[in-house]
């Protein structure tokens, strides 16, 4: 994200706006075209000589926050090591213990100063097995400025290609590869992460967020949960207005609760909300509203509004959710397809509320007559997992749950107490017919009446 010095926002009344850049400017696509260049060029130099051309840019652009931000942006997806053929502590350690063997403490210069400075780094070099250059170099390779730029986006140095796995990299980024749905720089990429990345600075303060999704809900709240937001969680319709049932939601609204109400006006919550934010543009359709709090100095602090939705053109850099979290979920859709039945199988639309958390069943079945089921399948999991999972579904208690369990975990028909006539046990995987007749028992008529 961008820090906060590096935040453009405006305020407006009782309302705050992040200062979007037109992402179709061409004098904005220029500057970023020419930063990823920087960036590509300068592959396996130092980061100081980075920084230093980064910083000639700055000058020559009148925009500096907005050059600095994007470059900011950049380095987040940079990782800068330490190059040296000899950990940079060993060469030192040996250049001053031999130092120490020809100078004294305190001297004049002499004539021959140079020449004794030459016999030092010549016999540590022959000592290390390395070069004359590399001693030099890698004496201090392990400040910042002398560290090395190994790999940008997707493209590495071939320096570090060669190198062993095993060498230690620093990520500034600070988050796993995995957390990101593509590692390829380009203009586009860099622009519109930029315009998110200023809506994120402007909730490293919120006190409070309201998001309303009507897609990829498995993905939206996988990340509430991943940030620690603390959340309660309404069905709404179409428009966004609340229903009495998850049976008749188009989609659900979540309220995020933040630092003001918990943390004593903590930074630290609202930091983890503009974690989250990202999560939201891998929907289709979203709307988010939050509380800022506006510290001015003033004797009295005031609570802004900051709203925001897809129609904003944002871009996320998370990864959405796989169509399926296990094998048995995507052999069981497969079978579906082929089997002869009216009833549906409809991938996780539904979303229970279950105070603290919430679960996300893998599956509902519907018919077409209105009726409908919720299905959930326990599979191969730890044995921490699946006391989770059981609490979650002994929670949820709906009466029309229907749930699969693998016969290899350590669980029984007493630990679905209440519901284990509502249990359907396989071994290597579920048939269509058995999960159809389960749904013909205990699915209930979903209403039309909101």
């Amino acid at each position: 994200m961008l820090t906060a010095d590096l935040a453009r926002s405006r305020i407006h009344e009782d309302s705050i706006t992040p200062l979007f850049i037109d992402t179709d400017e061409q004098q904005y696509r220029e500057t970023a075209a020419e930063l990823i260049k920087i960036f590509e060029e300068h592959l396996g130099e130092p980061k100081g000589d980075l920084e230093d051309t980064i910083d000639q840019l700055t000058i020559a652009d009148t925009d500096y926050k907005i050059v600095q931000g994007l470059a900011k942006l950049l380095k987040d997806e940079c990782e800068f090591e330490t190059v040296a053929p000899v950990n940079p502590r060993e060469i030192r350690k040996a250049l001053f213990e031999k130092a120490n063997e020809s100078y004294p403490i305190v001297r004049q210069p002499t004539l021959g100063e140079d020449t004794q400075k030459l016999r030092v780094y010549s016999s540590v070099a022959d000592k290390l097995g390395i070069s004359l250059e590399e001693c030099y170099q890698g004496m201090y390779a392990d400040l910042e400025e002398n560290k090395r730029l190994v790999r940008f986006g997707n493209r590495v140095s071939d320096e570090y290609e060669q190198k062993d796995d095993s060498a230690t990299t620093t990520r500034l980024t600070g988050d796993s590869e995995e957390s990101y749905a593509e590692d390829s720089i380009t203009v586009d990429w860099l622009l519109t992460r930029y315009n998110l990345a200023l809506a994120q600075a402007v909730l490293y303060d919120a006190t409070e967020m309201r998001v309303r999704v009507w897609d990829s809900f498995a993905t939206v709240f996988s990340y509430v949960k991943l940030f620690g937001l603390i959340h309660r969680i309404y069905p709404i319709d179409s428009h966004g207005n609340r229903v009495g049932s998850t049976d008749v939601a188009d989609g659900y609204e979540a309220t995020l609760d933040g630092a003001a109400s918990l943390f004593s006006k903590s930074r630290k919550y609202g930091i983890r909300m503009a974690n989250f934010l990202p999560a939201l543009p891998l929907c289709d359709r979203w709307e988010m509203e939050a509380d800022i709090l506006d510290e001015d100095g003033g004797s009295t602090d005031r609570t802004l509004l900051f709203e925001l939705d897809h129609t904003e053109g944002l871009s996320s850099h998370y990864s959405a959710q796989s169509d399926f979290d296990s094998d048995v979920e995507r052999t069981l859709a497969q079978k579906w397809e082929r089997a002869n039945t009216d009833w549906e199988l409809v991938r996780e639309d539904d979303v229970l509320d279950l105070g603290a958390e919430v679960m996300l069943p893998d599956f509902a079945i519907e018919h077409p007559d209105g009726r409908r089921v919720v299905f959930e399948i326990v599979g191969f999991w730890t044995p921490e997992y699946l006391d989770e999972k059981l609490g979650k579904i002994r929670d949820a208690d709906r009466e029309n749950l229907i749930v699969a369990v693998s016969e290899r975990l350590d669980c029984s028909s007493e630990d679905f107490d209440g519901m284990d006539d509502r249990v359907l046990w396989f071994k290597s995987g579920i048939h269509v017919y058995d999960v159809v007749e389960l749904a013909e028992e205990y699915a209930v008529e979903v209403s039309s009446v909101q």
